[in-house]
């Protein structure tokens, strides 16, 4: 059989399979096989201005590590006033799926369109060729990387696009199944540590967010977990209560294997103490993340819309 470790394939038999996951396969001779499945999100493209929404698409390199693409909305060709920045972590259970996908590409550059944001999807490193936490200090020092560009002192490795057109003081952290939780931890980290500059986290979208108290995958994953209530999977009350952030929304999926997981995460963000607000949206008779492939779906198009009320209601308050 023939599979593939994220950009490399490998021939071998059933006997040489010493445990199997559900995602890989893990063989005698310690090598790890990613199951990585024949679909869009597994093709990457180059990057190319989308004649449909008017979106300026172009791929930059944050540090050695870490490479991301961002999405221009239309309007930002002649000027005029900042506007927020939506920071968003690919899914794919910390193993598989790209920034540089067709399915993501199409999704970040109709929201970067639709919401008036420029949109910066992360490249981060996946399991095994770098092992976690890895995937999470990425998509860490490119929420640093981005804050900074509010900062005087910051010129070495600053995006025009960003430092130009980007209102700092309004990021947003986006992300689907793996990197719904990836965010997580970046809220929770905002929450500690300051950003650079006058750079804020105003809002948290987490669509099917991925979290599986004693999951024995990320388990074995992340050989220096903390056990099977690792904070990462397990969300600790004390980084609810103190998440960086003013409010969140939550998609979940009424045929999603991690629906429950998604509402027990709101029913506990809410119960913390912790001080903002945050709203569920529950698609109906949906499955994980369906909204990537079938992109057109009224439930799909209805995620758009959400995300694009959620963002806008922020500046009506403000």
């Amino acid at each position: 059989m023939d599979y593939t470790n994220n950009t490399v394939t490998y021939t071998y038999k059933d006997d040489d399979i010493s445990e199997n996951f559900y995602f890989f396969n893990v063989l005698k001779d310690g090598r790890v096989h990613v199951l990585a499945p024949d679909t869009p999100d597994a093709v990457k493209i180059p990057p190319s201005d989308d004649v449909t929404t008017g979106v300026k698409i172009k791929d930059i390199s944050i540090n050695d590590d870490v490479s991301a693409r961002v999405f221009l909305p239309p309007s930002r060709d002649g000027g005029g006033e900042k506007v927020p920045v939506f920071l968003y972590v690919h899914g794919g259970a910390f193993c598989m799926g790209s920034a540089f996908s067709v399915e993501y590409t199409r999704f970040l550059s109709t929201i970067s369109k639709e919401c008036g944001v420029i949109s910066v999807s992360v490249e981060y490193g996946l399991f095994p060729t770098r092992l976690i936490p890895a995937c999470y200090e990425d998509c860490w020092f490119a929420l640093q990387w981005l804050a900074s560009h509010g900062d005087l002192n910051f010129n070495e490795g600053q995006d025009p696009w960003i430092k130009d057109h980007a209102d700092l003081t309004r990021i947003f952290v986006g992300g689907d199944s793996a990197g719904g939780n990836i965010c997580h931890t970046l809220a929770t980290r905002a929450g500690k540590l300051a950003l650079p500059g006058r750079a804020k986290v105003e809002g948290m979208i987490l669509i099917h967010p991925y979290f599986h108290e004693n999951d024995r995958i990320w388990l074995y994953m992340c050989p220096t977990n903390d056990g099977p209530q690792d904070p990462r999977m397990k969300p600790a009350a004390e980084d609810l209560a103190n998440l960086g952030c003013d409010r969140v929304l939550v998609f979940i999926g009424e045929k999603d294997f991690l629906r429950d997981a998604g509402k027990m995460y709101v029913k506990e963000l809410s119960k913390s103490g912790w001080k903002g607000s945050v709203e569920l949206m529950e698609n109906l008779d949906k499955e994980h993340c369906f909204y990537l492939g079938n992109y057109l779906d009224e439930e799909a198009i209805a995620i758009n819309e959400r995300i694009k009320l959620f963002i806008r209601r922020g500046k009506a308050n403000m």
